[in-house]
């Protein structure tokens, strides 16, 4: 999963994952 998150920042813009980051947070180390 984790390449897949890498791939998917790739695609997603700046702002945007800039934005989602805080709360994607926990859900990354959770996953």
């Amino acid at each position: 999963m984790g390449s897949l998150i890498k791939k998917r920042r790739k695609k997603m813009s700046k702002h945007k994952y800039r934005k989602r980051r805080k709360s994607n947070r926990h859900k990354k180390k959770s996953s």
